[in-house]
């Protein structure tokens, strides 16, 4: 069981971090305007991440790895949903759309490819 809760907190932990990462070596902040190319450059960025964050998380659990990549693929779009819930107005929701869309899934092929390399 800790086990299981050890590898999906560092898989969400390398996604989350890797945002953090990105926007202070972009030196953007995360609610201003951003231009096409920031926006393109920051879902590639974080659709390799979450891959990798399923990846990881399922590679530690050891067993059942898609199970524990699920995980955090829901923690990532539980993250996004609450984000463009409590997003009063009109602000970006490009960022939302993709962690539900693109991220939260890639995260779940991450576990599917440890599964299959099994």
């Amino acid at each position: 069981m800790l086990r299981s809760i050890g590898a999906v907190a560092a898989g969400y932990l390398v996604f989350a971090g890797s945002a953090a990462l990105l926007f202070q070596l972009s030196g953007q902040e995360p609610d201003a305007p951003s231009s096409a190319a920031f926006k393109a450059g920051s879902i590639v960025w974080g659709c390799v991440f979450a891959l990798i964050a399923g990846f990881l998380t399922a590679h530690i659990a050891g067993r059942r790895p898609s199970a524990h990549a699920s995980a955090v693929a829901v923690l990532i779009a539980l993250g996004a949903l609450v984000s463009l819930l409590l997003r009063p107005g009109d602000g970006a929701r490009w960022s939302q759309l993709a962690a539900l869309l693109l991220m939260a899934p890639l995260a779940w092929v991450g576990g599917v490819l440890v599964r299959r390399e099994r």
